[in-house]
Order: structure tokens, then sequence, then C-alpha cells
């Protein structure tokens, strides 16, 4: 076996590289930080052939003194830490002292440096004994070196693979001009590895993005190959960024957000369900300046949108979050990209309230979209008919009745709770049918503490007075409104006024069970049968009475009322197979709520039913009776607005 021995100096580089340096962004990412800690207000970055012929970086920062440029480029030297203390109170985009000579193993690279006007009036003074603490933390070069005036027209110094050249003058503005080129030169594998040029170049605009967003103020501008990719402003808001990367309709489409909690300020925009993606990379997540990704906070934002996004669909969301440095600890990741937070559970709560209570503000209704010249439109196409008798008339169904507006979050402090509870709904009685006895009765495991206490939606904006409506392939009903036209999916209405009600049922403790006479038994594999009785107090909650009955069989002892007269094994084999496909089990708020949009979907009458006038008339009343009759559970809309001035310019009226 080898023995144990001291690595040489290249090989530790060419390690620390492959942590810190993983293709061409992750330089550009280095060193526009690092323009970014020398006070940069221009910073331009030119690339070659997507960053593997050549990157260079120049900015008008403070520029680095001659004496630390050898320094610059050593492991583990840097301006910006000074003891052990200072890791818990980073406000620097860097501070460990490892990207500059982990770029200078793998790459050519050369460094001109010229010390402004500004920072050599600073030097000087630190030198009389002047400097106050701030002073010296602000300083881009090291204070242990003495300023010689002979390098006052500034310097420059190269390095090829860690190999460092002596240090000459350099003639030129102040700030720092860094060139780094053909990156993996000595590291042939690594090279091999690198994808084309067009998709390490779509790596280093993500990079750019992202700084652009987080840093207003400063002008960037990106060339590729000698054009302009990107060039903003430093006069443009946060809005014109965000319209310059991701068009004008993502920007039309944003809500501000805006909350405190503590030292703790949430801001930035979140976009309308509407503008939704199919993966989470629309999702930008700054703390103090710097872009993070935290999977908490992520999946807050998600919940913030439970029931306005279908399955597989992700919010667009640009989201600044500013902590006490000492609040969080960034010096967990080699990039810095995971952070870990002291109270990570109440920034979790604040940013679901946040955005939940700013989504209830709005009117969300869809609007429909005339066609298109090529042929295509913004219509929905309906689901395949699935008939069912109406189930207006079924035994159990629940009767409505419009609730006084419950009380929101505040929008001062979203982490304050409710300043009372809803008060029981008058038309929810019991009731009795076909000799099926319906009883009402509290929902054992439900604690007092109910997760949807805590955020209660803002009372839905004003709804067009209906004025008349038809059912139109027994699926859709078309709702004259003083606005327009209303076209309602009835199943999804149905479902979403069904959720609604469940939820209240359940919070009051009143939801509608049916017990069985004789319990129903259902086969189940082993898995399923422990994975089901494993969350059966949940079940409970929810009317569903679930025993173990022996082997792999389950028993149904009680069933929930609204769900009528549908076999209880179909809904229990629905739920099990809803389990069993979670990757990670959800949270408990999480489980009721996927468990009660099964049941409202099943519950709720379905596409190909035909509904009598009666009928249409009382759903359509259903839209008033909740703050989101917008959009179903699952995410779908509930209706599609067509307005009075875009029909009119369809017929060619206007």
């Amino acid at each position: 076996m080898p023995r144990i021995q001291q690595l040489p100096v290249s090989v530790i580089t060419k390690i620390a590289a492959g942590e810190v340096i993983e293709r061409p962004a992750s330089v550009v990412k280095e060193l526009l930080e690092n323009s970014l800690d020398a006070g940069a207000t221009r910073i331009d970055i030119d690339i070659e052939q997507g960053g593997c012929e050549l990157i260079r970086v120049v900015d008008n920062g403070h520029g680095i003194h001659p004496d630390d440029l050898e320094l610059a480029l050593t492991n583990h030297a840097t301006s910006k830490l000074a003891t052990a203390d200072d890791l818990f109170a980073v406000r620097t985009m860097g501070f460990r002292g490892e990207a500059l000579a982990s770029i200078a193993g793998v790459g050519q690279v050369t460094i001109q440096s010229c010390v402004s006007e500004a920072e050599k009036g600073r030097r000087s003074e630190g030198e009389n004994g002047r400097w106050g603490e701030e002073e010296i933390e602000a300083r881009s070069f090291s204070p242990s070196l003495p300023f010689s005036p002979s390098h006052e027209a500034g310097a420059e110094i190269s390095s090829h693979g860690g190999e460092l050249s002596a240090v000459r003058v350099w003639n030129g503005a102040p700030g720092t001009r860094i060139e780094v080129r053909h990156l993996f030169y000595n590291v042939p594998v690594r090279r091999k590895f690198m994808r084309t040029p067009s998709t390490e170049m779509g790596h280093i605009c993500e990079i750019f993005t992202r700084i652009a967003l987080a840093k207003p103020g400063i002008h960037l501008v990106l060339r590729h190959n000698g054009k302009n990719v990107y060039e903003v402003s430093a006069s443009d808001d946060l809005l014109t960024r965000i319209g310059i990367f991701f068009g004008k309709e993502v920007r039309d489409q944003l809500y501000a957000i805006d909350a405190r909690q503590g030292p703790a300020h949430l801001f930035g925009y979140i976009a309308d369900p509407a503008c939704d993606r199919g993966n989470a990379k629309a999702q930008y997540l700054f703390l103090n300046g710097r872009w993070i990704r935290d999977r908490a906070l992520g999946h807050a934002l998600q919940e913030g949108y439970r029931g306005l996004l279908m399955t597989g669909r992700y919010a667009v969301a640009f989201l600044f979050l500013d902590l006490p440095p000492d609040a969080v600890d960034v010096n967990v990741h080699p990039t810095k990209a995971e952070v870990r937070f002291r109270d990570a559970s109440a920034l979790y709560s604040m940013v679901l309230a946040t955005v939940r209570n700013r989504l209830n503000e709005e009117e969300l209704t869809s609007r429909l979209q005339p066609p298109t010249a090529n042929g295509a439109s913004g219509y929905f196409s309906p689901r395949p008919a699935e008939a069912t008798p109406s189930l207006f008339a079924q035994p159990g169904f629940p009767t409505f009745s419009k609730n006084p507006p419950s009380p929101g979050v505040s929008a001062a402090n979203p982490w304050d709770p409710p300043a009372a509870a809803l008060p029981p709904s008058p038309g929810m009685s019991a009731a009795t049918a076909g000799g099926d006895l319906i009883v009402d009765c509290p929902s054992p495991g439900v604690s007092e503490a109910n997760p949807w206490d805590e955020v209660r939606p803002e009372p839905a904006p004003p709804i067009p007075e209906v004025i008349n409506a038809i059912q139109v392939h027994n699926t859709y009903l078309v709702v004259e409104t003083t606005d327009g036209m209303l076209v309602i999916d009835q199943h999804a209405l149905h479902e979403r006024v069904l959720f609604e009600e469940i939820k209240e049922r359940i919070r009051l403790g009143s939801l509608d069970v049916q017990p069985m006479l004789i319990p129903e038994p259902v086969e189940l594999t082993a898995d399923q049968a422990a994975v089901l009785l494993e969350h059966r107090h949940d079940l409970d909650a929810l009317g569903l009475g679930v025993e173990d009955f022996g082997g792999n069989t389950v028993i149904v002892t009680r069933y929930p009322a609204l769900l009528g007269r549908r076999p209880p094994a179909q809904i229990l084999k629905r739920v099990v197979d809803h389990l069993m496909n979670k990757e990670r089990m959800p949270t408990r708020e999480q489980l009721l709520s996927d468990l009660m949009s099964l049941m409202a979907c099943h519950a709720a009458v379905r596409s190909g039913d035909p509904l009598a006038p009666e009928e249409i008339a009382a759903l359509v009343e259903m839209r008033h009776l909740s703050a989101d009759t917008h959009h179903c559970p699952h995410g779908r809309p509930t209706a599609l607005l067509f307005t009075r001035q875009e029909l009119d310019r369809q017929f060619r009226r206007i």
C-alpha cells in the first residue's frame, strides 16, 4: 500500500479548482463577485467561444495594490477576513481567498490593476493612523503591506497553471482587468467534458442574470465573440431588468410583495399563476444581495401557490431576503450557493404567508385569448366525458350559504395570527336521506391549532353580477356578466367549492360523516396497507374511518357524507395510490389538502353531467362562496373571461 505523502502545490490547486471552478460560468461568477466587493459601478465582461478561450472582466473598482498582486493569486489570501469571528458576520460576496488561486491553477491568467485615487487617499490616511474599523474592513487590499509610491501607475502579473511571473508596471485606468485564457488547458480530462460554446454561454448568461438582478445600480455589459449580449444600465430598476432578461410577458404579470418580521425583510415580485413554468429555474431567491438556492424556501413559495398551479408546474418569482449577517451561515457550500439559517422555520412561514396573502388580493380569473393567425388559440380543450348522475340530487350533498369574509393576515406582519375565527356557516346542518344516517360529529385527529388558522384568505374582489347562463356540451357554463362573458368549467368550479366547504367543516369540527352498518373490507398489498394505516388519523379528520382487519385487509367503518353513494373501496384505493406516489411523505397539512382535493374531485359534478336551470344557477352562485374560486384545487382555471371589448374587436366593431 502506498505511503502517505504531502501533495505538491500544483495538485492541491487543481483539487481546489475542481470544487470551485466547474465550468467557464464559475470563473465569471467569481470574477464578478470580486469586482462587486471592490466597489465597482461598471463591469464589462467579454467572452470568446463560450469562455473556453477567453474570459475578460474589467471593472472600475478600488483596484488591487501592486504589493498585493502575488498574494491575490495565493490560496487563502484575502482582504475580506481577519479573524475567525468574521466568518459569522460576512458582508462581502466572497471571503475564502480561493477563487483567483484556483482559476490561476487551471488557466492562463493575467491581472492588471490600478488603485483608484480615493483608495490611495484612504491608504495614506491609514498609514497616519487615522483609519476606523469600518474603513479597514471595506478595503480591497491587504493591510499588512505598505503602499509604495513607485507603484502608483498600477501593475500587472501573470500566471500560467500556477506559475507566477514577476510583477510589472502597468499604465491603465483605475480598477482591475482580469483575463483568463484557455481554461483547463492543463487539465485535458476536464476540458474534454466542456459543452459546446453555446451551452457554456447559456450558463454564463444565467450567472450574469443573477448578478444583474441582485445588484441594482451597477452598469453591466456582457459580450460574446465581440457582440453585445446584454447591457444593463445602472439606472434600470429591478422591474426593468426582469423585463430585459425574461421579457414583457413575465414583467407585466408580476405582483410586488413586501413584508417584515423582526430583522427579516422580504420583498420582490411573484408572478400570476398563469405565468407558470415547467421547472423551478424561474424562481430566484437572493439573500443579502447574493443568489442562493434553498429547498425549504422554494417549497414555501410553491405552497403559497397551492391550488393555483397544476401538478408539475412551478411559479415564477424574484424574492429578496435581507437578514443580519449573524442570522445566517454562508460558509457551508464551496460556491456559497447554499446557506444555513438560524431560524429557518420562521422564514418558511414568512414566505408562505406573504405569497399566499398577496395572491389572495388579486382577481386571478383567467382570460380567454382569441385565436391567432396560425390557428393556435388560448381555448382549453374539454376533457373526456364521464357521464354520472347529477350530484345535486344525491344524498349527502351539502347545502351552502355565503359566509362572512374571513379575517386575513395583516399585510404589515404576515406572521401575526388572525384576529378571530370564522363563525359557523349557517347553512351547514346535518341531513338524512334515503334511510342513511348522517351524523354531525367532531373530526378526530385535528388539533385546535389547525394549520389553516394561520393563513386565512382575504375577501374576494367583487364578482360581476350574473345576468344569464346556459350549459354547453354538458361540460361548460356560459355566463353573461356586465363585463362580458364567462366560460365556467362546471367540474372545476364545483370541485373548488366543495374543497373550501370540506376545509371549513374540518376547521369547525363539523364534517358530516356516515357510519357504515356493515364495514366494507378492502384488499391491499402489504406496503399499501402499512402506509394507509400509518395515516389513518389524518383520514379520520376527513371522515374516512379505516381499521386493520388482519393481513393486508382494512375495513372502512365510516364515510364522508358528501361522497354520497360512491363505492368506498374505490375512493380508498385512490387515496392509497396518492400516498404511494409521493416521493417523500408530505406534512400533515399537505396530506390533508391533497386528500381534500381528492374527495372534492370525486364528489363534484363531472364533465357530461346535464344540469337543470336551477342547478346551473346554484352552481354559478357558488362562485361567491370563496376568495379563490378562480382555480380548482389542482390548479386548473375554473372560468375564462372573454371581455365585451375583446368580443367587439373580434367582430370588427372596434
